[in-house]
């Protein structure tokens, strides 16, 4: 299920845009992560402590991580299917270190997918957002596929 040159020209268009304030849109995927699915706040021992949507926002260290996240996934965009080498250590430490279930995968791309047609819905239509799901489902069908390959069922 790859993507045609004009879908991959759609996820990197709309990337574009959300790639000049990583740390705000970081910030708000992870908290609706953790609002709509709260039991993705067990894999992150340091986030626990916050319970208010207030000491969510205020935490430097939870931007810090949405960054991450944003940029991680920036890169691996980029690279249109071909992102091995970004997604092997990905993979690696998501499956041994943190054992990040593929469903958490799941609710992350939907939430991602969410905080893009908010902020920018008038450049992410239908036709986008179709594209960014079938790119991120291809990660997480990687991602499954390295688990797999490091003992780690997901």
């Amino acid at each position: 299920m790859g993507l045609s040159d004009q879908e991959w020209q759609r996820v990197l268009d709309i990337w574009g845009k959300v790639e000049p304030d990583l740390p705000a849109h970081g910030q708000e995927v992870i908290i609706r992560m953790f609002q709509s699915y709260p039991e993705t706040m067990e894999h992150f021992g340091k986030f626990k402590h916050l319970k208010t949507l207030d000491e969510m926002k205020s935490s430097e260290e939870l931007k810090k991580h949405g960054t991450t996240v944003l940029s991680a996934l920036g890169r691996i965009l980029k690279r249109k299917g071909n992102h091995e080498a970004e997604l092997k250590p990905l993979a690696h430490s998501h499956a041994t270190k943190h054992k990040i279930p593929i469903r958490h995968l799941e609710f992350i791309s939907e939430v991602i997918v969410a905080v893009i047609a908010d902020k920018y819905s008038a450049d992410f239509g239908a036709d986008s957002q179709v594209a960014m799901r079938k790119a991120l489902e291809i990660f997480r069908n990687d991602m499954a596929s390295k688990y797999k390959e490091f003992g780690f069922q997901g």
